[in-house]
């Protein structure tokens, strides 16, 4: 079983997307809660999401940060950012769906991701996808916003 450290992943994710947040906010203004999950399927094909501190390779972990407005006040466009760990591979799966991807964490576009190899255009792999992005348009006054990502473990 591989030993993922999912503690210092969600804090890596926390400081990234703390650091990315408009800084004319002030520091209690909005509060973020990340969790790791594991998938879990039932006999029935049901999915549910479990705390997770270690997985074997191929295990499906969700990233979950739950944003909340702690003020009387709207937030306006919001960007938040989450880190894909090294050791994750992306499988393509983010809430909500209107995430941008990157895979140098500078240069952001909607998903698939496309490059230009022999004059064509093609999709780049899900394992070189490296963050994702998304913008909350508006978060309203004591409200919470949620974006998640699936990984694989490696």
């Amino acid at each position: 079983m591989k030993n993922i450290n999912f503690l210092r992943t969600a804090l890596l994710a926390t400081l990234t997307s703390a650091f990315l947040l408009n800084t004319a906010y002030a520091d209690d203004a909005l509060k973020m809660n990340l969790t790791a999950n594991k998938m879990v399927k039932n006999a029935e094909g049901k999915v549910t999401y479990v705390p997770v501190s270690t997985a074997p390779a191929g295990t499906v972990i969700q990233y979950k940060a739950n944003y909340t407005n702690t003020v009387n006040k709207d937030i306006n466009d919001l960007m938040v950012t989450l880190p894909i760990p090294t050791s994750m591979t992306f499988t393509g799966d983010a809430m909500p769906a209107s995430a941008q991807a990157s895979i140098d964490g500078k240069n952001y576009a909607d998903m698939p991701l496309m490059r230009k190899v022999d004059g064509k255009l093609v999709k780049i792999p899900l394992a070189e996808y490296r963050t994702l992005r998304w913008n909350i348009k508006l978060l309203p006054a004591n409200k919470s916003a949620v974006v998640a990502l699936n990984t694989k473990v490696s």
